[in-house]
């Protein structure tokens, strides 16, 4: 004879208190045996946990965890760039030979390597920040980075910045707390399932179809006739891999955190898809941007791929997560302004950074480009010398007077 089930409450392990966790499928919870539950609460009601104080605290702060993030991640980001320079400054006033040259003596150096190490905890924090914050708000936040390290170089490396560069770094600011305060708030992907659903949507697959022909027509077709002379080939094909590595990392924050949750992320399939799409992107972006750098101007190369990379991740942003869906009109508007006022910041701070420009200079410059020119009268002045340069011919030349 079977024997019957033994009742709940005199089962010692579901004491008053204890926990128990429930399994279906890929999802997973925990439950809390609550004893004297008042009768006015319904046994159909669910009750709010304090074990549960993450989900809590993301849904309340996630979009201020991730923000944070992601202006601590400029913070450390710039600051790496100090570091290693004061690094390599240091090697050259020591005589070996500098790393322009093959020389590899900055490995020796432990200012070098703080600012290596810095540079990967601002890049694991920018990481973090996409698992938390939309990837329209995160990824024009990168140019803080760029505003950070010009503050310090002219504090700590004595590099001169002049007025444009602080007038670049004044629109950066108003731009970045204009897109902070008109940014979505909301996150649309909170679980793999969800990313999964979203990649399989037509549009996104349309939109994913386009980029990867673009890309391959640019590298094997473009790139070895044009790359050499175009400074637009090489960061287009950096921009475009972009999207692809930004959607990536959204996704494996998403990962990170269901692994944390304990869901069973490892046996999805796409948390390795991720990985490998993450892997192969940012090797083919690294590839591509130091051809970029070896060939043109840093001062170029930067704000046109800042202004590209940025562009196509908010297209991507619009098209695979939506987080502009529940946007108002004026959100939209003030973020589109935020980011347009930050690539002119980014502009005026790289392009004009060896123009020497100052509240001194300015008003002599000012005087000089707006000198009286001289009134000609058609009645007295036959010739008109001409300073162009221009070499002038010896053939006989007619004039003739009108009276």
């Amino acid at each position: 004879m079977e024997r019957p089930a033994e009742p709940l409450w005199v089962n010692s392990s579901c004491a008053n208190g204890s926990l128990l966790t429930l399994t279906c499928l890929s999802w997973q919870t925990i439950c809390q045996v609550i004893g004297n539950v008042s009768p006015t609460v319904s046994p159909h009601e669910n009750l709010t946990l304090d074990a549960d104080w993450m989900v809590q605290i993301e849904n309340k702060y996630g979009f201020y965890i991730g923000l944070a993030l992601a202006i601590f991640s400029s913070f450390l980001i710039g600051s790496s760039v100090i570091l290693k320079k004061k690094g390599l400054l240091r090697l050259v006033e020591k005589g070996g030979t500098r790393a322009g040259d093959g020389g590899h003596g900055y490995l020796k150096d432990w200012l070098w390597w703080a600012g290596l190490l810095t540079m990967g905890g601002g890049e694991a924090a920018n990481f973090a920040a996409y698992a938390f914050a939309p990837a329209t708000i995160v990824t024009p936040l990168g140019a803080l980075s760029v505003l950070i390290s010009s503050i310090l170089s002219s504090y700590l490396l004595g590099e001169r910045l002049n007025l444009l560069g602080k007038l670049g770094c004044m629109l950066s600011i108003v731009g970045s707390t204009v897109l902070v305060i008109h940014a979505p708030e909301e996150e649309e992907v909170t679980t793999l399932d969800e990313m999964s659903s979203k990649l399989k949507e037509p549009g996104f697959l349309v939109y994913a179809g386009i980029l990867l022909v673009i890309c391959l027509i640019l590298i094997f077709f473009v790139a070895p006739r044009y790359g050499q002379t175009n400074i637009l080939v090489y960061l287009t094909i950096c921009s475009v891999i972009g999207a692809f590595s930004v959607s990536s990392v959204k996704g494996l924050g998403i990962a990170i955190k269901g692994f944390f949750a304990h869901r069973p992320v490892l046996q999805n399939p796409l948390t390795w898809i991720l990985v490998l799409t993450l892997v192969a992107s940012i090797t083919t972006q690294i590839n591509y941007l130091n051809k970029a750098l070896d060939i043109f101007n840093t001062s170029m190369v930067f704000p046109i791929y800042y202004v590209l990379f940025t562009t196509i991740v908010i297209t991507t942003s619009v098209i695979l997560f939506k987080e502009w869906v529940t946007m108002s009109v004026t959100d939209i508007i003030g973020t589109v302004c935020g980011f347009l006022t930050i690539i002119l910041g980014v502009f005026l701070l790289h392009v004009f950074k060896d123009v020497h420009l100052n509240l001194r200079t300015l008003p002599q410059l000012l005087q000089n480009t707006d000198q009286a020119q001289v009134i000609k009268d058609d009645k007295n002045i036959l010739i008109e010398l001409d300073h162009s340069g221009t070499p002038v011919d010896n053939k006989p030349k007619v004039f003739m007077i009108y009276s």
